[in-house]
């Protein structure tokens, strides 16, 4: 049996699921449906179910059930490592999101201890494309998959730089107004670099180190400023203090881990990912899930649930069964979705088949 898994998953009022109520084991999940039908509401609740936003980056009050605005809740019964955890997220009408693990009121960071969730979306197939900001989420989300308490030391950068910026901005010049916000900045920063640092490294070994017929890619964390921080929290606190007048011009802090961008190289061509064909871009996100999935199976102890969301766009037949050969021998329970059943053919009973349609504006999912 798979490590991690769930064995139950029930969404009410999740956006358009009113209710669905899934008995599972450990295979892999194949879900499909037209498109609008809900597939991807399903992926999004299970996101929900790791710290964080969930694969949408949602705020709560987006997510409940239209027109009823009762809130919604997610839960699932998930066997981790030989225990058997009962977890809840959920958010009242007008109220915060709120997690139970076994009954008892927990912090969203307490969900990474029991479970790993890392996800592909459409959205992110323009990843290698599109500004910095992107890529950052990604590296972060891999990174706290890896670590995670790596929300903590982010928020509190983020919030430390909020403050500095509004420094910034009311042109405040006085050294005593920035000293405890920059020593914020550089211990939480210190760490954000440290563990980013640190998931990359894993994500490559993973990435050289595997049987796999998806592209290797070449990572790199890059800043614009060249400034080199990886020293730790006293060589940042310095960067910030030199800044300082460059920052006030700017109106905002221009040196730091948010500054930062992935980089990746597609080995075999030498070539920028950026570069790449569209389908050779979506094998190279697909190679980094994987190493992530293969990384964290070594960490965690066991392969972590993983989301791909319209898994089959962009890949031919040979390669969607490479995908399909390797999430089986990883042991993962991946939960993933397609306009046909035709796109999981290679798949068989070594999975679990699902469809969602539409019911006068209610998701429907029925086993298949």
């Amino acid at each position: 049996m798979a490590g991690l898994y769930f064995s139950a998953l029930t969404l009410s009022h999740f956006r358009s699921h009113r209710r669905v109520e899934l008995n599972l084991d450990d295979r892999p999940i194949a879900i499909f449906g037209s498109n609008g039908a809900g597939k991807t509401n399903i992926l999004e609740a299970i996101s929900m179910l790791s710290p964080g936003r969930g694969l949408r980056r949602a705020k709560v009050d987006e997510i409940a059930r239209a027109p009823e605005a009762l809130g919604w809740k997610v839960s699932g019964l998930l066997h981790s490592l030989g225990q058997l955890h009962e977890i809840e997220t959920r958010a009242e009408n007008g109220s915060n999101r709120t997690v139970s693990i076994d009954g008892k009121t927990a912090p969203q960071i307490a969900l990474g201890r029991v479970a790993r969730v890392v996800w592909l979306v459409p959205a992110m197939d323009r990843l290698w494309l599109e500004g910095a900001e992107g890529r950052r989420r990604f590296l972060d989300r891999m990174t706290l998959s890896f670590e995670p308490k790596h929300a903590e030391v982010t928020v509190a950068y983020e919030k430390a730089m909020r403050e500095r910026n509004r420094l910034l901005k009311d042109m405040v010049r006085d050294a005593m107004w920035y000293g405890a916000l920059e020593s914020q900045m550089a211990e939480a920063g210190a760490q954000v670099i440290a563990n980013r640092a640190a998931a990359l490294a894993r994500l490559q070994f993973a990435m050289e180190n595997a049987q796999t017929s998806f592209p290797t890619a070449e990572l790199s964390i890059e800043n614009p400023d060249d400034a080199d921080f990886i020293d730790g929290a006293e060589a940042l606190l310095v960067a910030l203090q030199a800044s300082r007048s460059t920052d006030l011009r700017a109106g905002r802090t221009l040196v730091g881990p948010h500054r930062a961008d992935m980089k990746a190289i597609y080995k075999a061509k030498n070539i920028e990912a950026k570069q790449c064909s569209t389908g050779e871009q979506k094998a190279l996100l697909l190679s980094l899930i994987l190493a992530n999935a293969r990384a964290l199976s070594e960490d965690f102890g066991a392969a972590p649930i993983i989301l791909l969301d319209e898994v089959a766009a962009h890949l031919d037949a040979g390669r969607r069964a490479a995908l399909y050969d390797e999430i089986c021998a990883l042991k993962a329970q991946a939960w993933m979705t397609g306009t046909g059943a035709e796109l999981f053919t290679e798949l068989g009973d070594r999975a679990q088949h699902f469809e969602v349609s539409d019911d006068d504006g209610a998701s429907v999912v029925e086993p298949r």
